[in-house]
C-alpha cells in the first residue's frame, strides 16, 4: 500500500513539474514575442515634429498720386479746307477665257478608238495603186474611195475588208476612204512613173451609165485593137504591156453606186477613144450626168459631162462621144 501512494506520488510530482516547465517557457516567448513589437513601434515613432513657419503679409503699399500738372495755354489752330480728293481711276480687268468645256466621247468616238479604220497602199506594176481597207466593225458596207479626180464606190466584205487595184492618176497618190458612218481615211504613195503614162477616165452615178471603146492603130469594133469593157485587155503583172488596158471601177450593189472605166494608153502607137451612151428605158428621155478625168504629166484634170438622151422610141441605138480631148463631138451610129 505504502508503495502504491509513493508510486502515485511521484507521478504527480513529475507531471507538476512538467506542466510548470511548459508554462515558463510560454510565457517567456509571449514576453520576446511582445518586446519585438514594442521596439518596431519605436522605430516608426516620429521623433520630433517641426512646424511650417506661417507665412508673413505682405506690406501694404502706398497710395501716391502724382501731382496735377498745369495744362499750357495753347494757341488756337488755323481753319483748314480740305483738299477734294482725287477721282478713281477705272482700271478695265482682263476678262478671264472660260474654261472650256470637255464632253465626253460619244458612242461612235468610243467605238471608232476600240474599232479604228486602215487604209494601206503599195505600188503596183503598170502605175497602178494596191488599195487595202480595213474596217473590221462595218462589214458589207459602202466605201467612197477618191483619187486624182476619180471618186468610185467599194463595199467591204463580211469581215469589214476591201481590196482595190486603182489606176494612178496623179504622181502623189494620194488617195482618201470615206465609210457611211463618216470616218474618213487617207494614205499617200508616190507613184512617179505616172508621169510617163496617159489616162483618160469616164465616171457616173448610179443608172447614169456610160461607156468607154478605144481602138488602137485603126481597129474597129471587135477587132483585136478594140479595148472595151468586154475585152479591157488587162496586163499580166510582171510583163511589159503591149497596149492599152481599161480598168473597171466601182460596186454597184450599193446604194448610188459611183462606177468609172479608165482607159491607159499605149506607150507606143495610136488610140483614138470614145464614149458611148445607150438609149434605153433608165436612160430614154432625160439627161445623163457625168464627168471625164485626163491624167498627163502626173497630173490630172476635170470636166463635166452632160448628154441628153432621146425620148424611149430610140431605145436601142447608142450615142457616141468623140474627141473628148480636148473637144466633144456628138455622133450616132
Amino acid at each position: 500500500m505504502d508503495m502504491k501512494r509513493r508510486i502515485a506520488l511521484a507521478a504527480a510530482l513529475l507531471a507538476a513539474g512538467l506542466g510548470a516547465g511548459h508554462f515558463v517557457q510560454n510565457r517567456a516567448a509571449t514576453e520576446r514575442l511582445a518586446a519585438q513589437r514594442e521596439a518596431a513601434a519605436v522605430k516608426v515613432r516620429a521623433t520630433s515634429v517641426v512646424p511650417l513657419a506661417a507665412e508673413s503679409d505682405p506690406a501694404p503699399l502706398a497710395s501716391v498720386r502724382p501731382p496735377e500738372a498745369k495744362a499750357a495755354a495753347l494757341p488756337a489752330a488755323p481753319m483748314l479746307t480740305p483738299a477734294p480728293a482725287p477721282k478713281p481711276e477705272l482700271v478695265a480687268l482682263p476678262t478671264p477665257d472660260p474654261a472650256p468645256t470637255v464632253l465626253p466621247d460619244s458612242s461612235a468616238q468610243v467605238e471608232a478608238k476600240a474599232c479604228p479604220v486602215t487604209l494601206d497602199l503599195a505600188a503596183q506594176d503598170h502605175a497602178m495603186l494596191g488599195l487595202t481597207l480595213l474596217a473590221p466593225c462595218q462589214p458589207d458596207a459602202r466605201v467612197v474611195i477618191k483619187h486624182g479626180g476619180l471618186a468610185i464606190t467599194g463595199k467591204t466584205s463580211a469581215t469589214g475588208t476591201l481590196f482595190v487595184d486603182l489606176p494612178a492618176m496623179t504622181a502623189d497618190g494620194t488617195v482618201t476612204a470615206k465609210l457611211a458612218d463618216g470616218t474618213r481615211v487617207e494614205a499617200r504613195q508616190p507613184i512617179p512613173e505616172v508621169a510617163g503614162l496617159r489616162r483618160f477616165a469616164v465616171q457616173w452615178l448610179d443608172r447614169d451609165a456610160f461607156q468607154v471603146q478605144a481602138f488602137e492603130n485603126g481597129a474597129d469594133y471587135g477587132q483585136p485593137g478594140n479595148v472595151s469593157a468586154n475585152a479591157p485587155h488587162t496586163p499580166v503583172p510582171g510583163k511589159p504591156l503591149a497596149g492599152g488596158f481599161l480598168t473597171l471601177l466601182g460596186d454597184d450593189s450599193v446604194d448610188l453606186p459611183m462606177l468609172a472605166e479608165v482607159y491607159t494608153f499605149p506607150a507606143t502607137g495610136t488610140a483614138d477613144v470614145v464614149v458611148e451612151a445607150v438609149v434605153t428605158e433608165t436612160t430614154c428621155g432625160r439627161e445623163l450626168l457625168g464627168e471625164t478625168v485626163t491624167s498627163e504629166g502626173g497630173k490630172s484634170a476635170t470636166s463635166e459631162l452632160t448628154l441628153a438622151m432621146p425620148d424611149c422610141g430610140a431605145s436601142g441605138d447608142i450615142l457616141v462621144l468623140k474627141n473628148l480631148v480636148p473637144g466633144t463631138k456628138l455622133a450616132t451610129r
